[in-house]
């Protein structure tokens, strides 16, 4: 099924549902300092080499969508420079293929001639430009764009933590960065619309649990909650005097003048992605002598349908499982697609319409320890997807089928019967 506005209208249909797969596509282009590595899971993956063979994968899978993203920094090597050669190839062999492409066109990292990153006053200009150009060469064939994957997290790691460009730290630079990341995506959305008006935005968010079993951490927890929602509260203007961060942004530096453009530039959400993996999602906050600390049990599939009443309550808009997979052994990793799903069905059975899953990725990746790392790359091989990456360097990468893909290859050729009709409510959803 293909992806235009269209179509989107009947994802909350009991007979619609879309099974989905993914490669990781994370790309930091500024090298760490004491390494000179760059993370490119493209290349570290070799999916630059083996893109068609991957895309063949996918068609073996049967799947008919795919979560895709372009390598922005190979695009544009420099402003006003554009090559599009390689993103042109894969993409049309994925409609040649007959899979429509969820177009990933932010994955963490910009060009390096936009210096500043995320930060760049021109970087939201800079943003919709790119997505532009690439929605004019397929107009008409390509429906749907996620602006910019995880929100949340890219401001983590590049305003909070300090590891990725622009290399800020603590809660005002992850708000600078949020408010910049946010700026893009709108503009970015007006853009996509403004060559095609049949473009779904697919707006997708790393998202969590937050809980504790100390009453004095509970309104830092409450603090935290609010914050996984940030990224989609801001673009659809719902920062208001009288939400539960407003206070907090303007103690970050936010001026309210900033909070009105979102605003009065609010967007629609007519798709939420959300992304979710056992081993990460859960968090539980405790007090240590060096202050609040995180700890993450791996969760059972209850989540699913914790995080998706969450969403559903929220936004009242259709809900896709983006990203989830299990790290580790076939069994654990079974175990979770096994557990995910039954949770997926019983959340359609509540009348929340999750409308999609998507296992991701696809493939093993090679984490992002990498970059600050002094292995070769096959020690940072992690086996999270339907086929494992060979480590071994004589192996060139081969991709080794695994039972999982047999598994994932029945669901989706069992369609929505696999996840059990969206019960409605008599009122419509």
């Amino acid at each position: 099924m293909a992806l235009t506005r269209s179509s989107l209208s009947q994802l909350t249909d009991p007979t619609a549902f879309l099974w989905s797969a993914g490669i990781e596509d994370t790309f930091i282009t500024d090298p760490w300092p004491e390494t000179g590595r760059i993370l490119d899971e493209y290349e570290l993956t070799g999916h630059y080499h083996y893109w068609k063979q991957d895309i063949n994968l996918l068609k073996e899978l049967g799947v008919k969508v795919v979560r895709y993203g372009t390598p922005w920094y190979r695009i544009s090597p420099a402003q006003g420079k554009w090559d599009w050669s390689w993103t042109d190839r894969s993409l049309e062999y994925l409609l040649e293929s007959g899979i429509d492409p969820v177009v990933d066109l932010v994955h963490y990292g910009v060009p390096a001639w936009i210096e500043g990153a995320f930060l760049n006053p021109d970087f939201p200009q800079h943003m919709a430009e790119y997505a532009s150009r690439l929605a004019e060469r397929f107009k008409g064939r390509i429906h749907a764009y996620t602006p910019l994957n995880e929100p949340r997290i890219t401001a983590w790691y590049c305003g909070k933590l300090g590891w990725w460009p622009p290399y800020k730290r603590g809660w005002k630079g992850f708000v600078q960065l949020m408010l910049g990341i946010c700026r893009g995506i709108v503009l970015t959305v007006e853009a996509l619309q403004a060559v095609d008006s049949e473009i779904v935005p697919v707006h997708v968010d790393a998202t969590d649990l937050y809980e504790t079993a100390e009453p004095a951490l509970e309104d830092e927890v409450r603090r935290r909650q609010e914050i996984v929602f940030l990224a989609l509260d801001l673009i659809s203007g719902r920062i208001v005097p009288g939400h539960p961060l407003y206070e907090w942004l303007l103690k970050q530096g936010v001026r309210d003048e900033s909070l009105v453009w979102f605003k009065e530039h609010a967007i629609d959400l007519p798709l939420i992605g959300i992304n979710l993996y056992p081993m990460y999602s859960r968090k539980i906050l405790y007090s240590s002598p060096q202050g609040v600390r995180i700890r993450m049990p791996y969760s059972s599939g209850e989540i699913v349908e914790r995080l998706g009443e969450l969403y559903w309550q929220r936004y009242q808009s259709p809900l896709f499982i983006s990203e989830t997979a299990s790290m580790g052994s076939i069994k654990r990793r079974r175990a979770w697609l096994d557990s995910s799903v039954e949770s997926v069905k019983r959340t359609r059975s509540r009348g929340i319409p999750m409308v999609g899953y998507t296992w991701w990725p696809m493939l093993g990746i090679v984490t992002w320890a990498y970059r600050q790392g002094s292995h070769p790359a096959a020690y940072y091989i992690k086996q999270m997807g339907l086929w494992d990456l060979d480590p071994d360097p004589a192996a060139n990468l081969r991709r080794i089928h695994t039972p999982l893909v047999d598994t994932y290859r029945e669901l989706v050729a069992g369609g929505c019967e696999m996840v059990g009709n969206l019960e409605l409510e008599k009122e419509g959803v």
